[in-house]
């Protein structure tokens, strides 16, 4: 674990890159295949944007309290990640009875407040229960849940290595 310790930004770095190529790819199931994402779905996209920018600033320093931080608030990012996709996936796997088409996450952002915004985002209204793409047997909600776990475990472990070092 010799080169864990010594990259700490490097692995920062290659998590913003991951990022932004995870971003790319929905970008490309959305505009090209012409998958619509459902306000889970945006959700999602948010938190891999914050990971993006807090891993890349997190890289670019060498402070090892920085460090520390940007790992703790990446392992906070990739928790609440995990959890809208754990929610997404569970949805895919037992759909609720009565599923009616919802707003999109800007309509409701227009039209309601705040506070009745984020309890309808994860009541899965609209497709956030429909499959559209599978790979390897994974629906993206499948595949989200897996990077987002992966991000905060490798954040969490540099968090604990730069802790071990002072």
């Amino acid at each position: 674990m010799d080169w864990f310790d010594k990259a700490p930004r490097r692995i920062f770095l290659a998590m913003s890159l991951a990022c932004v190529l995870l971003l790319v790819f929905g970008m490309y199931l959305q505009h090209v295949v012409g998958l619509e994402p459902c306000p889970m779905c945006i959700v999602q996209r948010y938190a891999l944007v914050l990971i993006a920018v807090c891993a890349g600033l997190t890289g670019a320093t060498g402070r090892k309290g920085l460090q520390i931080l940007g790992g703790v608030v990446v392992l906070l990012l990739g928790g609440s990640g995990a959890f809208v996709a754990a929610r997404q996936s569970w949805l895919q796997w037992y759909p609720p009875e009565v599923v009616s088409c919802g707003r999109d996450l800007y309509g409701m952002i227009e039209n309601f407040p705040m506070q009745r915004v984020i309890p309808m985002l994860f009541k899965g209204s609209g497709d956030c229960s429909k499959v559209d793409w599978t790979f390897l047997g994974g629906t993206i909600a499948n595949w989200s849940f897996l990077w987002f776990c992966a991000m905060g475990l490798l954040a969490l472990a540099l968090v604990w290595r730069q802790i071990q070092r002072r």
